[in-house]
């Protein structure tokens, strides 16, 4: 058996891109094991993944020091190996000759030639040497990744490459990439340690280049950095003698400023508290994405006046890099505040105007064109649910209007946050002035919904104008490409009519939203946009649409397609919640007409899957499907009690009847989870149903008469799902068609 030694491979580059590394990273060490599993080459454990900004870095433990390659072995059948005459044919030649062998080398194994050899032992190092170019090659596809050419030379990468190491134990695995020849060199920190890195031996990686102020673990520079923010925010504290002081530190940006530093250090700042007059959400908005820098809020969860940034340098002077931080941050809160109070001196409804020559969309018109839409929808959905029409139309008239404003222009992160402001300074009533922030939540994954009932009815109303339009104009999303961020607005609807508890038919929805788009609708034809845009047969098409709109079926299809495509997101939304996919299949095979009412009937269907009688109803629901369907649907009328027989089928008739007494008042009530819980009572009459009657009998008349009793058992469960979409277990007896 083999040795087996640590495998390190590092690829040093110039600054790769802070918020794609963690992609990089990973990608890298996952390409390089599969690459290596391709080719066999065998290893024990996982990845251990580095990165830091200036390289790209996989150990792999346990990495035998020889390759054994895989048996080969070729089989031809006999009668493809020799003609009639018992002579070996061209294909039993041939495969000799690509083999280096003789005919008679293959054995006989049956009705097979069989030829089997197993190929020399090499050095791993030789295979790692071929693979390690199709690696780097894959890494420079990966997505979102666009490898850049430097100097005269024809390869790329995602940044230019300055060194690499390939160290197996203490071996090097000498490979040439990019024009650079591996070695055991590395670089250490730009500034604390300029001089190459000595690598004895893959072991001593992470050490070696921790003594060179390297922390190449992502993990430990995370670690440093909250480390370094808490010591920092004690500073701050007893600098400012308050207690309520605390560094914010948004995940996302800790990420970010650990893929740009190699060596951690925080910086505690401050800046002139006269720029607390502007929205703190600009002001945290540009210290994060523009400096990234660490805001700092009291127990209030207001902004103060105090930062930290985080150095890639621990400087002997820190208060340099203190006062250069301060510095470049004052122009930019300068420009805020500038802009915050030019917004301040005209009122936000006199934005409507500008918004008319914005265009949203070229056949929906401009975004003022829109609001109207949003205004008349919002209109509806608000006298629906009981809350102010009026109110909901006027937040819906300024619902765009901070768009045009100087913040939202330098800040468009900012849209809906400047909104309630200027609505608030106009003096608008505060439950507009919330909800024009508030609607257009969730603005991310993971994101609340509105919590305002008027901010729900503006972000309802906003989102069916944008799937309705943008699917009537034929731009509905295609693989990865979704310009109109249609996918994020169907599940932001959903999850605002579910977790709002908003009883809200979707189907009407999307009819209404439909009736009040403009008449230019539909998708130009593909002759049409050959001839292009300022042709003549365009210009008609485009009049012709004026003419007639959407069609009444065009608007059910599209009714139909939108459900749909809001189901399509529903169905991971729930899964992150632990709902199986049978489930959400049971429920959505009934006609729902809220999605409140699919999630309560949903939540009673899983609560009944883990009834003990769950699997045995649903397997024999199935199995009556199967019956009705066979015997052509469901059948109608009443059970003749005379004719029912004896004993399973009287049992059964008289428990459904009882069944059925029992769940009308909670049917009444959409009390789905005790209409389950009552009917699973029935599961021992069904099963001694199956057990003892014949349901297709010769007799006509009592055939007849048990597919109505089974009909009317089946109506029973459709009351809230179709169970028959559960997991049921395997039948082992008996017949389907019983």
């Amino acid at each position: 058996m083999s040795e087996v030694k640590p495998l390190l491979i590092e690829i040093g580059c110039e600054e790769l891109p802070p918020k794609a590394l963690d992609e990089l990273s990973l990608g890298f060490a996952n390409i390089l094991v599969d690459e290596m599993q391709t080719r066999y080459v065998s290893f024990s454990g996982k990845p251990i993944v580095f990165a830091t900004p200036r390289r790209l870095a996989v150990l792999l433990a346990n990495v035998p020091t020889v390759f054994q390659p895989m048996t080969l072995m070729e089989r031809i059948p006999l009668a493809r190996a020799f003609n009639k005459s018992g002579q070996a044919t061209p294909e039993l030649l041939g495969r000799s000759k690509n083999l280096g062998i003789k005919p008679e080398d293959f054995s006989k194994e049956g009705s097979e030639l069989v030829y089997t050899r197993t190929p020399p032992a090499e050095p791993t190092s030789q295979k790692i040497a071929e693979l390690l170019p199709w690696v780097l090659k894959r890494v420079a596809r990966l997505p979102n990744i666009k490898p850049m050419r430097w100097g005269d030379h024809d390869y790329a990468f995602v940044r230019p490459v300055h060194w690499i190491v390939v160290l197996h134990g203490d071996e090097v695995i000498d490979v040439e990439l990019f024009g650079i020849r591996s070695g055991r060199q590395s670089r250490g920190h730009r500034f604390h340690h300029p001089q190459p890195v000595h690598i004895a031996d893959a072991d001593s990686y992470l050490d070696a280049l921790r003594a060179a102020k390297v922390l190449v673990d992502p993990q430990e520079r995370r670690k440093r950095i909250a480390h370094e923010l808490g010591t920092q925010s004690g500073r701050i504290r007893s600098a400012a003698k308050r207690t309520d002081l605390r560094v914010h530190i948004p995940a996302e940006l800790l990420n970010e400023v650990a893929n740009l530093t190699e060596w951690p250090t925080a910086i505690s700042c401050s800046f002139d508290s006269q720029f607390l007059v502007v929205p703190h959400e600009a002001l945290s908005q540009t210290m994060r994405e523009n400096q990234k820098f660490f805001p700092v809020y009291n127990d209030q969860n207001s902004l103060t006046e105090h930062f930290v940034g985080v150095a890639n340098i621990d400087s002997k002077d820190p208060s340099e890099i203190r006062r250069g931080y301060e510095r470049v941050i004052r122009p930019r809160f300068a420009d805020a505040k500038f802009f915050y109070d030019e917004d301040l001196k005209t009122p936000l409804s006199a934005q409507q105007e500008a918004l008319k020559t914005v265009t949203y969309q070229q056949q929906l018109g401009s975004v003022w064109d829109k609001c109207l839409r949003v205004i008349d929808l919002s209109r509806v959905i608000a006298n629906r649910l009981g809350v102010d029409a009026a109110l909901a139309t006027h937040a819906a008239s300024l619902s765009k209007c901070d768009l045009m404003t100087r913040m939202v222009g330098e800040f468009p992160e900012l849209q809906g946050v400047m909104g309630r402001y200027y609505a608030t300074a106009d003096g608008e009533n505060a439950e507009v002035a919330r909800a024009l922030d508030e609607f257009y939540k969730p603005r991310f994954a993971g994101d609340d919904i509105a919590t305002g009932k008027l901010a729900q009815v503006l972000a309802v109303a906003e989102r069916l104008d944008t799937l309705a339009g943008i699917f009537a104009v034929g731009q509905k999303p295609s693989g990865n490409k979704d310009p109109f961020a249609l996918r994020r607005a169907a599940l932001g609807l959903g999850r605002t009519l579910i977790e709002g508890a908003l009883e809200l038919n979707l189907e009407a929805l999307f009819r209404e939203a439909l009736e009040l788009l403009p008449k230019v609708q539909g998708k130009l034809s593909e002759k049409s946009l050959k001839a292009g845009l300022a042709s003549p047969q365009v210009d008609a098409e485009i009049r012709k649409q004026q003419e007639t709109g959407l069609s009444s079926d065009e608007k059910r299809a599209l009714t139909g397609d939108l459900g749909t495509f809001i189901f399509e997101r529903l169905r991971g939304y729930y899964a992150e919640q632990g709902f199986g996919a049978e489930q959400f299949e049971a429920v959505r095979a009934i006609d729902v007409e809220t999605l409140i009412d699919f999630d309560r009937r949903l939540r009673a269907v899983a609560e009944f899957s883990r009834l003990p009688e769950a699997q045995a109803l649903a397997a024999a629901n199935k199995r009556i499907g199967n019956i009705l369907r066979q015997a052509g649907g469901m059948s109608s009328g009443t059970v003749e009690a005379a004719v029912l027989d004896a004993g399973a089928e009287t049992d059964l008739h008289r428990a459904l009847v009882e069944a059925n007494e029992a769940v009308k008042p909670l049917v009444a009530a959409s009390r789905y989870v005790d209409i389950l819980r009552r009917l699973a009572a029935l599961r021992e009459p069904v099963d001694r149903f199956f057990d003892g009657v014949m349901v297709m009998a010769d007799d006509a008349a009592k055939r007849n008469n048990r597919l109505v009793l089974l009909s009317q058992l089946r109506r029973l469960f459709l009351h809230v799902a179709d169970i028959s979409l559960l997991p049921a277990p395997e039948r082992t007896t008996g017949d389907v068609a019983q």
